[in-house]
C-alpha cells in the first residue's frame, strides 16, 4: 500500500498576512451637491493629476451624517469612478449609506485612526513655531539619499541626513527633518497628530501633508522654494514658513 503526504503539507506556503500602514486619501464631503462635488474634483485633479489618477480613496461621511445631510452612495461612487478614483471604503455613513457601500464591495471604516489625506486647502496667516530639535535616540535617521521610487515609514519622528528625490515618498507618524532637499512626497503625523511638523534645508517637493492635509507643488508659492523651510498646522491650515 503506498503512502500519499498531506497535501496541505507538501508545499511551502503561498501567502501569508501581514500588518502593514499605508496612506489613502480621505474625501471628506461638506456638501451633498453632486454637480459641485464634480467641479470641485476635477479642480482638484487638474492640480495634480498624477497624484489623483488611480487613487485609492476613502468616502467620509461623518460631516453630512452629522448634520442629517442625505447623500446617495451609489450615485456618490459612480461619479468618482468615473473622474478615475478607486473607492475603497466609506467612513461616517448611516445605516442606509453602509448597506449601499456593501453591495458596491465598499469596506465599512469605523476607527478614525487611519492614514489619510483631507482634501482641503492651505493657508498661509501664523506666527511660527519654535525649530525643535528632533530626539536622536527615538527617531528612525537614513543617512544615504532616498532614491526615485523609495518609500519610507516610520513610527517615530523621521531624519533624512541626505535628500529625497522625486518620486521617492517618506511617511512618518511624527514630525519629519530632511538636512538636504526634498523632491518627493513628505507626510508627517499620518495617523492624525496635528502637531508634526516638517523641517528641510530646500523645498522642492511633490507633496507636503501635516495630518491628513496636504498641498501639491503647483500650489507652492514659489518665494518658499528652494530654501530652507517648515511646514506646520495653524487652525487646521497647512503653513509654510522660513525658520
Amino acid at each position: 500500500m503506498s503512502l500519499t503526504s498531506d497535501p496541505k503539507l507538501s508545499h511551502k506556503p503561498v501567502l501569508e498576512f501581514k500588518s502593514g500602514s499605508f496612506t489613502v486619501p480621505s474625501l471628506h464631503l461638506l456638501g451633498n451637491d453632486l454637480d459641485t462635488i464634480k467641479i470641485e474634483l476635477e479642480i482638484k485633479i487638474k492640480q495634480a493629476p498624477d497624484f489623483f489618477s488611480q487613487s485609492a480613496i476613502i468616502i467620509d461621511l461623518q460631516t453630512l451624517t452629522k448634520e442629517n445631510v442625505v447623500l446617495n452612495v451609489n450615485e456618490l461612487i459612480s461619479l468618482v469612478r468615473t473622474l478615475k478614483f478607486q473607492p475603497i471604503g466609506l467612513r461616517g455613513g448611516t445605516a442606509t449609506q453602509n448597506e449601499q457601500a456593501r453591495l458596491l464591495n465598499l469596506a465599512i471604516l469605523t476607527t478614525p485612526h487611519q492614514a489619510t489625506a483631507t482634501i482641503t486647502e492651505p493657508s498661509k496667516l501664523t506666527p511660527p513655531p519654535t525649530h525643535d530639535e528632533p530626539n536622536l535616540e527615538t527617531s528612525k535617521i537614513i543617512t544615504s539619499q532616498v532614491r526615485s521610487g523609495q518609500r519610507i515609514y516610520s513610527k517615530t519622528d523621521l531624519i533624512i541626513l541626505s535628500s529625497v528625490s522625486p518620486g521617492a515618498e517618506i511617511i512618518s507618524e511624527g514630525n519629519i527633518h530632511i538636512y538636504g532637499s526634498l523632491k518627493g512626497r513628505a507626510l508627517a503625523g499620518v495617523l492624525g497628530d496635528q502637531e508634526s511638523r516638517i523641517f528641510c534645508l530646500s523645498l522642492e517637493a511633490e507633496l507636503i501633508s501635516i495630518a491628513g492635509i496636504y498641498q501639491v507643488n503647483e500650489n507652492l508659492d514659489a518665494a518658499c522654494l528652494k530654501k530652507p523651510m517648515q511646514i506646520f498646522l495653524n487652525n487646521e491650515k497647512l503653513i509654510v514658513q522660513d525658520f
